[in-house]
């Protein structure tokens, strides 16, 4: 091989990697700058200490939420600690959730749980919670049953399938089925690094039901939070390093038509929506370098978005909250209930601040 023939192909090969590199870093949005934003009244919740990654709330007030997540690449402040599932009453000024009991013979050892949602059954109002669970950095699906007079979560069901290797978060559609995101294509950890530099998009959302199990969606660079619009009619997607929220539409085989995309600026994990108007809650992460690279002198902050009005011609979207996580690190999720704002954690704590 000649000389200049090598020199060329060591010049494609340096441009493409620098190529790459400009490319992850806009995904992960380094050195992004975002100017604090505050809310009255913040209270941090007591009793969380090791992640609040997910929250579902109940119609009467009572919400889920996931703490304690041991996942590849994610910092934990308590990896020998086993996960949790929390119980808190928004109803009553308690600033302390209760860590719900699990019911017998369910290993709660090897217990990391990631995102939940929860399914009412209208024929007896019967509520399952489903959790994504990674024992051993595997990933399950585990159905509980809620039995409120009691406070635990009854265990019913643990789901494995190949079509379900990584999943990050779930909404079910009944009490054994549901769409799930999965946020890489590989499980291995250094071949996710290899993904996510190169930029793959082969993440995706996966339809579950005990009789057929099929992809309805793909071409994300990491799909990520997943949830179903007020009529039900909708699912949308949050694409973590795309930026992007998508909108997909239901069709009456449970495949999911592509209908439009919503681009933001922050690396936006978990989707809630807000049962009474339809607006769309996120938190995120401003700068995911700092997310993925842990730095005690340099913390990830957290970033909680709305979306307003998405189906329209001109969504309305609004910063609500920003922390430099001198308060609150790496945050994941954002709920609204009554007037508050509640806001998780991907490994860190949990808090709660009126809206006005």
């Amino acid at each position: 091989m000649g000389a200049l023939l090598k020199l060329t192909l060591i010049g494609i090969s340096l441009a493409f990697i620098a190529e790459r590199i400009v490319q992850l870093s806009h995904r992960l949005n380094f050195s992004r700058e975002v100017e604090p934003i505050d809310l009255p009244n913040c209270r941090l919740l007591k009793g969380i200490e090791y992640g609040s990654e997910d929250i579902d709330i109940l119609p009467n007030g009572l919400a889920f939420i996931s703490s304690g997540l041991k996942y590849p690449g994610i910092k934990s402040l308590a990896p020998e600690k086993p996960g949790e599932i929390f119980l808190w009453d928004l109803n009553e000024e308690n600033l302390r959730p209760s860590s719900l009991r699990f019911s017998s013979g369910f290993d709660i050892s090897t217990f990391s749980p990631h995102g939940i949602s929860t399914y009412i059954d209208e024929k007896d109002d019967t509520v399952y919670l489903f959790v994504v669970n990674h024992p051993h950095y595997k990933t399950t699906i585990e159905i509980f049953k809620f039995e409120e007079e009691e406070n635990v979560l009854k265990h019913l069901k643990t789901i494995k399938h190949g079509l379900l290797p990584n999943v990050n978060n779930i909404v079910p559609l009944g009490p054994e089925s549901f769409y799930a995101t999965n946020d890489y294509y590989f499980s291995d950890f250094t071949m996710r690094h290899l993904e996510l530099f190169f930029g793959l998009g082969w993440s995706d959302v996966v339809y579950y039901s005990p009789s057929e199990v099929r992809q309805v969606a793909s071409g994300f660079y990491s799909a990520n939070g997943i949830a179903m619009s007020t009529d039900k009619k909708f699912i949308y997607v949050a694409d973590i390093f795309g930026h992007t929220i998508t909108v997909l539409e239901k069709q009456a085989d449970w495949s999911l038509s592509p209908v439009k995309v919503l681009q933001l600026d922050t690396l936006l994990d978990n989707l809630v929506v807000d049962p009474h108007t339809g607006d769309i809650w996120t938190a995120g992460h401003p700068d995911g370098k700092k997310l993925i690279f842990y730095n005690p002198d340099d913390l990830p902050g957290s970033e909680v978005v709305r979306v307003q009005n998405i189906h329209s011609d001109n969504p309305i979207v609004t910063q609500v909250y920003v922390n430099n996580g001198s308060v609150i690190q790496a945050s994941s999720v954002a709920a609204v209930y009554e007037g508050k704002l509640f806001i998780g954690t991907v490994f860190h704590k949990a808090l709660y601040c009126d809206l006005e």
